[in-house]
């Protein structure tokens, strides 16, 4: 498993293939219009992570990432997707759709609870346990640490493995299409 750190934009024919991508963005804030796009994280799950992060200024012409997000044939996998979308979708000019929003599905499955954020899913499902210490540093920060990297990278890092428990979870309790259809609206 290894992080790879890029510059405005994936390396060409990085995650191109099949299979659900796991998508995260980190912004300078939580209003899409004055917060700016500062980094895109995605996973196609095979162990590695790969950060674009985005300067001020930034023209935010990233053609390879923008291929593999607007990629209609393969599902979006996100925690909270409907932050994520408008982000990509206002920077970016991309619709990283098909959708999967694992919050949604927690949502909907694990109704006994308020606990729907992605620490306590992947604290829940699988054998790790995630930081949110950096989630409000400054991701427009002139360099991005090691310590923002390991965060931002863990945020995609665990979605695939929640994907696959959300998708159990859904059939079992009859919700299935009610999920696709707050999918398919966001």
């Amino acid at each position: 498993m290894a992080i790879h750190f890029h510059e405005e934009d994936l390396p060409e024919g990085v995650l191109e293939g099949t299979g659900p991508l796991a998508v995260d963005t980190e912004t300078m804030g939580l209003i899409t219009r004055r917060d700016r796009l500062c980094v895109v994280q995605i996973s196609d799950g095979s162990g590695d992570e790969h950060l674009v992060r985005f300067k001020p200024g930034s023209s935010y012409d990233a053609p390879n990432l923008k291929k593999v997000l607007g990629d209609t044939s393969r599902v979006k996998l996100y925690h909270f997707a409907r932050f994520d979308l408008a982000a990509i979708e206002y920077y970016l000019g991309v619709t990283a759709a098909p959708v999967f929003c694992t919050k949604i599905a927690s949502k909907l499955t694990r109704t006994y609870t308020d606990r729907h954020g992605l620490k306590m899913l992947v604290s829940d499902f699988t054998d790790h346990e995630i930081s949110k210490q950096q989630q409000s540093s400054d991701w427009g920060a002139p360099e991005i640490n090691e310590a923002q990297r390991e965060y931002a990278a863990s945020d995609v890092r665990f979605l695939h493995e929640l994907h696959r428990v959300m998708v159990e979870r859904l059939e079992r309790e009859g919700r299935t299409e009610i999920a696709q259809a707050c999918f398919d609206f966001l």
